[in-house]
């Protein structure tokens, strides 16, 4: 995987109650490109933050359903990852993940 693609698979992190609960279990979540994939997200991780990753898992979130004045539209969706990093890392620049 070249240094371009590194930066482009992750978009950035994703920050929500939930997500703040898995920080606590060093577990991170990020918003990534829809093609990326398990391997290259935690090669990005890796490379890009200088942290062992033990596991990636990733999901899709799909658009919600919205009605506007023209009827009914679609927001876009989203894919994001949580990444589980080794015994003893943790991301201290990470914000709010404390």
């Amino acid at each position: 995987m070249n240094q371009e693609r590194v930066y482009k698979v992750l978009l950035g992190p994703h920050m929500t109650e939930k997500a703040a609960r898995a920080a606590e279990n060093n577990q991170y979540v990020f918003k990534v490109a829809h093609d990326a994939t398990k391997p290259e997200i935690k090669k990005a991780v890796e490379t890009l933050f200088g942290k062992k990753v033990a596991g990636v898992q990733v999901l899709n979130v799909k658009g919600k359903t919205k009605r506007t004045r023209f009827g009914t539209g679609l927001r876009k969706g989203y894919r994001k990852a949580y990444v589980t990093l080794a015994a003893g890392e943790t991301l201290e620049d990470f914000s709010g993940a404390e």
